[in-house]
């Protein structure tokens, strides 16, 4: 009899659970459960839909047909429980779904703001598309301020994508720089310059103090330092959590994700989870891990498909990446890229309020971070962390030419040796030095003897 299986989530971890499961087993059963009313869409491509950059239509990642072609059946609907017991899942309208294997691919959502106010209309997110979509609403509806407070990707999207519509845009950091986590003072000055000359207002070291309103309409906002400042709407990007509640309350284990084995099974026999709702061993740092990457999601949401089906593949995690667009800037950061603060108040934040499109490999390194300029005078950085004999991490701004030989190098674990010293000097030669040894060193035997050791070793759902 083929087995039935049943995926909580829609976004890439689902999804691609889905189609691994459809290629391994032409006779499985599918069926996807979504609390959107909508086909499978790039949430990544919420900020450029935002932003006046694509139609709607081109938001989503699957199309109808697709589900179809599939065998996939989406039913749009709330779960409400879990019966593990039984193999059962209860939806809000009160029909129940039995399964055979189970996949929580519930994601994150964004952390509501808790200011005095927050309650008020005009406080918004950027994190479905319905957010967008009450965004441009309210554009429409002759909205021309706004306030956004965040310190990462989420927040400054949302910043730029109201600036794009013609707001004017308050944007408040509760640090001295944008992304203090991740991002050095000098990479934060290239981001915080590029955002000035859009015309967004940078306010250092400010926090909300009270969101005011009239007849239940945000009408402005006070500072902790004294600041009242005019604004239609408040656009809050703190960060995000897993949403585990429902995974908590029918016994599964949980820490900051739900916790999965190295097959991606959790505490429950023949329930799985993968991507951001996932806490995943991390062989970077040694630990269980929470990411909030899309293609970290597809990878493991390709893995735990094959577990599913009862291959019984370990997943082993690829260094964790993520590319972004912001206000103008590019912006790449691979394996433990981050500043390297260490500061026990920015550690908390950071484990508490993940941004989207972080990782918390990003923040872990304990190695030596070296900078070097590819251009002293323009906005091009590359940024390597290194450990012993290893890059580690990499955080590049604007010219993006590395970011794959980099990826390859992080993800590879490739001996740097020979030219250790060389990226220890700030060179402007630099990405020269990096590209060559690069060549050189994927056509070399260490790296097809590797290749083929990893190829023995892990079956596709590998990935780095």
């Amino acid at each position: 009899m083929a087995l039935q299986h049943l995926i909580i989530g829609n976004g890439p971890a689902g999804m691609t659970a889905a189609e691994e499961i459809r290629a391994r087993d032409p006779q499985a059963g599918i069926r996807i459960v979504s609390n959107e009313p909508h086909l499978m869409y790039s949430r990544p491509g919420l900020a450029y839909l935002l932003m006046g950059e694509i139609s709607e239509p081109r938001i989503f990642a699957r199309t109808q047909k697709h589900y179809a072609e599939q065998r996939i059946h989406l039913l749009h609907g709330h779960v409400t429980a879990f019966d593990l017991l039984n193999q059962r899942v209860q939806l809000g309208d009160g029909n129940i779904l039995g399964y055979d294997r189970l996949l929580l691919a519930t994601g994150a959502s964004a952390v509501p703001a808790t200011f005095p106010g927050s309650e008020l209309d005009g406080v918004v997110y950027l994190d479905t598309l319905k957010n967008v979509q009450d965004i441009l609403r309210r554009v429409d509806q002759g909205a021309r301020a706004a306030v956004v407070v965040g310190g990462g990707i989420t927040a400054m999207e949302m910043a730029e994508g109201l600036r794009h519509r013609g707001l004017e845009v308050h944007y408040f950091l509760r640090k001295k720089t944008i992304w203090s986590a991740l991002l050095t003072d000098d990479e934060a000055r290239i981001i915080e310059d590029h955002a000035r000359a859009q015309k967004i207002h940078i306010h250092y070291n400010s926090e909300i103090k009270e969101i005011l309103g009239k007849n239940g309409h945000v009408t402005n906002v006070v500072t902790t330092g004294g600041e009242d400042i005019a604004c239609d709407l408040v656009g809050a990007g703190i960060g995000v959590k897993p949403k585990t509640q429902l995974a908590k309350a029918a016994g599964i284990k949980v820490d900051r994700g739900i916790v999965v084995d190295k097959y991606l099974e959790t505490s429950a026999p023949g329930v799985f989870a993968a991507g951001d709702v996932a806490q995943v061993f991390d062989q970077w740092t040694g630990e269980s891990r929470v990411d909030d990457l899309w293609s970290s999601a597809q990878h493991a949401g390709r893995a735990a498909g094959a577990n599913m089906t009862g291959v019984r593949v370990p997943y082993i995690k690829g260094a964790p990446f993520n590319a972004a667009l912001i206000f103008g800037v590019h912006i790449t950061s691979i394996g433990q890229a981050g500043a390297g603060r260490h500061d026990k108040e920015d550690a908390n934040e950071t484990l508490q309020y993940q941004s989207r499109g972080s990782s918390e490999v990003f923040w872990a390194h304990d190695g030596k971070s070296y900078s070097s300029a590819w251009s002293r005078n323009g906005d091009n950085s590359l940024r390597l962390v290194l450990n012993n004999d290893q890059i580690v991490g990499a955080l590049i701004l604007g010219n993006q030419d590395l970011a794959d030989p980099l990826r390859d190098l992080i993800g590879q674990r490739a001996d740097i040796s020979p030219i250790r010293s060389q990226l220890q000097t700030n060179d402007p030669s630099l990405p020269t030095t990096i590209r060559e040894f690069w060549e050189r060193w994927r056509k070399s035997d260490h790296t097809i003897s590797r290749a083929l050791r990893l190829a023995r070793q892990v079956s596709p759902v590998s990935v780095n």
